[in-house]
This record gives C-alpha cells, structure tokens and sequence, in this order.
C-alpha cells in the first residue's frame, strides 16, 4: 500500500473545491486572555451536512468519476455524519446509496440521512452494521468505509489543508479521533507543509481504543460499541490504514466525560456556534496539552461537526458548567 502524500490531499481539494465549504476559522478573545494561548477553531460544524466527513465521501465518488469508475450504487455504515455525508454526496453524483446504522444512532442523524435520499437500514449494533454493509458490497455495491479508505483520508486531510492557508503559523493542531481518518489526513497535510508542527488526535478515555493501540505497538478492539457522549466517535478500532499514519502523530490524548460536556457548553457559549460533543475533544486535548507547556502557544482546534438531537443536548445542559470558569 503507497503511502499518501501532501501532493494527494491537494489533488482532492481541488476535487471537492466548490462543491463543499470554505469553513471559517473562529477564535474566541476571552479564552486566549482567560488562558494565556491563542486559540483558532475551524469550523467544520459549519459544513455541508454538518460535519468534516462531506470532503471524504464527496471526495472518494468524485475520484470514482475521475477513474471512470462511478458505481451505481454505494453502501456505507455509520453512527451518523459520514452516514449523512455519503447520502449527501451520492445525491450529487446520482447514486444509489444505503447506509447501515447501529440501533441507538442519532434519531437527528439518522432522518437527514433519509432526508438525502438514501435508503436507511438499522442493524443491532455497530458490528453487525458492518458485516451487512460487507455483505453487500459482495453483492456489488460500491463500499465507502468511513475511515478506512485513501480517498476519504485525502478529503479529511483538506480541513487541514485549508485551516493552514487561512491563519498565521500554528504549533499545534488537535483533531478527534475515532477510526483515525481525519487524524490521518490531518497528519499528512499538516507534516507535508511543516514538519514541526505537532498534532494530536483527542479521543474519549471510554472509547480509547487508538491511544490504547498506540501505547501497545498493535491494533486493540474495543469487545463492544463504548459508553461516551461523543457519538462521532465510537468506533471499535482503527484499521491497518489508519494506524500507520497514527503513528506519525505526536500521540494522542484522552478526554473524560466531564471535560467533554464542560468543553461543548463553553464552547457552544463562546463562539456562538453549536458543536456536536466530538468536536469539543480538541478543545480538552488542547487544553491538557497547554498545561505542560513554558510558553504561549497558537493552537488550531478542529471542530468536527455540529450535529446533536435533543436528547443529546439535553444531557449536555442538564449539567450547570458555565459558572465554572475555564483557567490553566
């Protein structure tokens, strides 16, 4: 398997350019005075469908098209945004997509991706949502995985690709982790242009699978689909794929469930902006990073997606964080 390179995220961003968003960076003047660092946020909540994964599918069927092999029908499985990603971007292309969703997901996630036009089946949990997916790619369907393809990692990688071109030098990138697409392409895009910038993934202690496999020098599954409120990232494991570019990462930290709930209010409240639980992993892995640091930083966080239901949010803001002001 070659090894995908800074030149193969700019090739995608150029297959996606136009076809999705040109997110905002965002920043907040009250953490960097709060917190002695200057934050930037990039704001894939604000992208189509809501999330980042709308490069990665878009991307992967346009690539398809390129090779003159666009497929007549797609199958993907999901927890929710590549779910509706890959609906989104089979709809452009006019292609048949069904997509196979764990029993639990999203009731939000789960209707929009209906609403694009795809046929939603729901599976007991997230391995059988898997194998079926499988089955039926045996049966012709053309397969996007969400994280465990070239293409979609070359579309996770634009977040990065762009976000670098649209702020001054960073130090530092934090990206969530769950099958470790986006982190891969963030690591590709961001080493390619500039070696000495380090970056992170953020992943949930209950859902540590990859910091796990890191640590061991082997890929660890998860026996069951895990206990978090960040359900962007609730994989099992990461792929082959996807751990040989982990391991170019700088490591990544783990989160617990109280700092992803602070992290989703605060944020939530300073940015103006709604974010789904996952994206406020980067905003906790930074901020755990930045306590061993001797000097202000510039951090660029990605905000992943802004796709949350009601009961969701619910248990979000049941919990009274904002009377607790965030300090390092």
């Amino acid at each position: 398997m070659d090894k995908l390179q800074l030149a193969d995220i700019k090739a995608a961003q150029q297959r996606i350019c136009g076809h999705v968003h040109k997110t905002p960076v965002l920043s907040s003047s009250f953490l960097d005075k709060r917190l002695g660092h200057r934050f930037l946020f990039k704001a894939e909540n604000l992208q189509k469908v809501g999330a980042f994964k709308a490069r990665g599918a878009f991307n992967t069927l346009a690539w398809l098209k390129e090779q003159g092999q666009l497929p007549k029908r797609v199958v993907a499985y999901s927890s929710g945004n590549h779910a509706q990603s890959v609906a989104w971007a089979c709809a452009q292309f006019n292609v048949q997509a069904t997509i196979l969703m764990p029993k639990g997901v999203s009731e939000v996630k789960a209707q929009a991706t209906a609403g694009y036009g795809a046929e939603v089946v729901i599976c007991a949990d997230r391995m059988s949502a898997e194998a079926r997916s499988a089955e039926l790619a045996k049966q012709g369907a053309y397969l996007i995985p969400p994280y465990d393809h070239d293409q979609v990692i070359c579309g996770q990688g634009t977040v990065t690709l762009e976000a670098l071109s649209q702020v001054d030098a960073v130090d530092a990138i934090f990206t969530p982790c769950g099958g470790g697409g986006f982190l891969s392409g963030t690591t590709i895009a961001a080493k390619g242009i500039n070696s000495a910038i380090k970056v992170f993934g953020a992943e949930p202690i209950n859902a540590n699978d990859a910091a796990q496999s890191l640590r061991s020098g082997n890929i660890v599954k998860l026996p069951a689909s895990p206990d978090t409120i960040a359900d962007g990232v609730k994989t099992l494991a990461v792929s082959e794929r996807t751990f040989s570019y982990l391991k170019a990462a700088d490591g990544i930290l783990e989160i617990d469930e109280h700092a992803i709930i602070y992290w989703t209010q605060w944020l939530t409240h300073l940015l103006k902006v709604t974010i789904e639980p996952t994206a406020a992993l980067s905003m906790a892995a930074a901020c755990q990073w930045l306590t061993s640091q001797s000097s202000a930083k510039t951090v660029l966080l990605m905000l992943s997606g802004g796709n949350m239901d009601l009961a969701t949010r619910h248990q979000i803001w049941q919990q009274d964080c904002l009377d607790d002001l965030p300090t390092l």
